[in-house]
């Protein structure tokens, strides 16, 4: 027999893509593994498959006709003579479809068998088994009639407010929540549409909201002999759209015995499913330590790394010794948590733009060194993020002997982090763990509805990053062409400018305006410049600028006209604050690169991207500037269309929805800009749209 010390399998395919598959090949070559990539054209030069030991093209950029194709995944096994697959999370790796493909091939599936993947996939049947075992369920109803008046009627007798789940896949996705009995038909028709989308299955089921709860998950994990252990819980409470932020283990202030209850509910109800390898049981807890079982995901966890920071466990290691058949090597007793960790989801999406996901090349990824952290990430510099799939760039996992120092430590390196290129959620990210709420580990899935406004993004840009940015503009060669700039290159490109998140407010002039204003009162030499900003004035050297190094001095901060000459605005709707380190005239060291055709700037760990905007004449169809007579409403980004709320001829009020677009994975209602007639209507439900596409013409009275 083979020893245990020995490879579970001779090569091994990863059917997915980002962090996850990175991880899983970074597992194959610590463990002696070859490791099989596949890639769509979309991720030709992925990280992921630039990393594995070979590499597959396996389809265009849909998942649908990539990642997702079944068939395509095992051709490119066969060639590669690939022993087993993982599917990671997400794609294939929850369809007890794939693992009946695979074991039919005369290939090892890393997960649970078909059968417990088809009962716990099925939300409405996972329920039924926890009721069986004696598990309490959040009150709600999964039964087979799925006509409006069943639901309604069921709804009723729950009571609201209602959450509205897709009883196949998860992730978020397929859910909605109906605040009232009028909300329901919307709600209905929303996650119907979504589930069938994504999981082709439109059954849904209903759930009282339950408010002001943490969400608590236990890892389980079992082998073909009928060993179960469970590895611990983790803390998932920190959660926005229904998908999971920021992630814990072990729970901050569980009593021993919630503990121990949750951890046995969650091997009942995994013993009754004949579950092996690695799964997931998931809980609403209330504050007196009542508890609801929610589902089971038969799959790795996208938070599976602060778990292994605790226990010391591989899990991918564990999940392919399960799958080659091993037996597990530890008692229940044996698993022992030590210490804290904290995971931070990393997403490349602009705040400035209610979040959405953002796409385009990462000019620079650089994760932070340090004691206590691992970072999972999917990208490099210099890596394109595509508009096919969820933009998570990585995970920042931090670890300490207790929860106060993998705060510490989360917080300092998501404030290390350097990043160009794209706008992140970091901001929210180290918002998050500053709230008191989260600090003092009493955190619910309330927390970031209960935020202030304005907290997703870096804050208004202070004048030092905007004088770097102009300065660096005018050294730096443009996004579209190589060698070195000059200032007249500089000007004509950076056009006008606004600061990220506070609209279309401000242009080149030739003298000062009421907001905040950069100006170049005078080159002192080469790569060298005097620049003003609003009443601030500084003196600013592009120390290097390939690397984007731009060192900022505070020079005459006397208020005073600009000199006539090259003018610039880059402003915002507030006043700004003056920095610590200007006020001491101490230099200050800024990174600065394109973004697109905008600017990021990073200054004492923020990350400001100053946009360029267009004047308010200016032609409706780019989607900026809006005339007095006509606008515009155009996708955000690639997507499709799901549904057409409005028809030429109608008249719509201010922020009347107007169109539902699903771009990467996520569902964009979008509004009239102001009340008017609509002019035009240029698509249809189902129609692919490209970003900026015209959508919608108003008519403005």
């Amino acid at each position: 027999m083979p020893s245990t010390s020995d490879p579970p399998f001779r090569c091994l395919l990863v059917a997915n893509r980002g962090e996850i598959a990175v991880r899983v090949i970074r597992a194959c070559a610590t463990h002696g593994i070859r490791s099989v990539a596949v890639y769509s054209e979309a991720d030709r030069d992925a990280l992921h498959a630039r990393l594995a030991d070979h590499a597959y093209l396996i389809g265009p950029g849909p998942a649908a006709d990539s990642y997702l194709s079944i068939p395509r995944v095992l051709d490119v096994a066969r060639q590669a003579g690939a022993d087993a697959i993982h599917p990671g999370y997400g794609f294939l790796s929850e369809q007890a479809a794939f693992a009946e493909a695979c074991a039919a091939a005369g290939i090892v599936f890393v997960g649970p068998t078909p059968a417990a993947m088809r009962l716990l996939g099925d939300k409405s049947a996972a329920r039924h088994l926890a009721a069986q075992v004696g598990v309490p369920t959040v009150p709600g109803y999964d039964g087979a009639a799925q006509d409006e008046a069943t639901l309604t009627t069921e709804a009723t007798r729950i009571g609201y407010p209602m959450l509205v789940k897709a009883a196949a896949g998860g992730g978020g996705r397929g859910m909605r929540v109906a605040g009232s009995a009028d909300a329901l038909a919307g709600a209905l028709a929303a996650a119907r549409r979504e589930a069938l989308a994504a999981f082709g299955d439109g059954t849904l089921l209903l759930e009282r909201l339950l408010t002001d709860v943490r969400h608590i998950e236990v890892q389980v994990l079992g082998d073909h002999d009928g060993a179960l252990v469970h590895l611990g819980e983790r803390d998932c409470s920190v959660q926005r759209r229904h998908q999971k932020v920021v992630e814990e283990s072990p729970a901050p202030g569980l009593s021993p015995d919630v503990r121990a209850a949750l951890e046995d509910a969650a091997l009942r109800i995994a013993r009754a499913a004949g579950y092996t390898n690695a799964g997931t049981c998931e809980f609403l807890v209330s504050g007196d330590g009542q508890f609801w079982f929610i589902e089971m995901n038969a799959r790795l966890q996208v938070e599976h790394p602060v778990t292994e920071a605790v226990t010391g466990i591989d899990l991918v290691r564990a999940q392919l010794d399960v799958a080659a058949g091993r037996p597990l090597p530890w008692r229940q007793e044996e698993i022992v948590s030590r210490g804290h960790a904290i995971e931070c989801r990393l997403y490349a999406e602009d705040p400035a733009h209610d979040d959405l996901p953002a796409t385009g090349r990462l000019i620079r990824f650089r994760p932070p060194a340090g004691p206590g952290l691992r970072h999972d990430v999917g990208y490099a510099d210099g890596d394109l993020v595509p508009a096919h799939y969820d933009t998570m760039l990585g995970k920042l996992i931090a670890h300490g002997p207790d929860r106060a120092t993998a705060i510490a430590r989360a917080q300092a390196a998501l404030l290390a982090y350097d990043i160009a290129g794209l706008p992140t959620n970091r901001r929210l990210l180290t918002t998050i763990l500053d709230q008191p709420a989260f600090v003092a580990g009493t955190a619910t899935t309330a927390l970031l509805s209960s935020l202030p406004g304005g907290t997703g993004a870096d804050a208004i840009a202070p004048p030092e990053a905007l004088a770097a940015a102009v300065a660096w503009t005018l050294a730096a060669p443009t996004p579209n062409q190589g060698g070195t700039g000059s200032a007249s290159d500089g000007w004509q490109q950076i056009g006008s400018w606004a600061i990220a998140g506070q609209g279309v407010v401000g242009y080149w002039l030739a003298g000062p305006d009421a907001m905040l204003q950069a100006v170049v009162a005078d080159q002192e030499a080469r790569h060298s410049w005097q620049v003003r900003v609003s009443d601030r004035a500084f003196h600013v050297t592009v120390a290097d600028v390939q690397a984007g190094d731009v060192l900022v001095r505070p020079g005459d901060d006397r208020p005073g006209t600009p000199e006539a000459g090259r003018v610039g605005s880059a402003t915002s709707e507030g006043a700004h604050v003056a920095s610590a380190k200007s006020a001491a005239a101490l230099p200050t060291r800024c990174g600065v690169a394109w973004a697109g055709q905008n600017i990021t700037v990073i200054l004492d760990g923020h990350h400001h991207l100053i946009r360029r905007a267009a004047p308010p004449a200016a032609d409706a169809r780019a989607g900026v500037g809006l005339s007095s007579r006509a606008s515009s409403v155009v996708a955000p980004l690639p997507g499709r269309v799901v549904g057409v709320l409005v028809a030429a001829g109608d008249h719509v009020a201010d922020r009347q929805p107007l169109i539902i677009v699903e771009a990467m994975k996520i569902e964009s209602t979008l509004v009239a800009p102001r009340a008017g007639t609509i002019h035009a209507v240029s698509c249809g439900p189902g129609d692919a749209v490209a970003a900026g596409q015209v959508l919608v013409e108003l008519a403005i009275p």
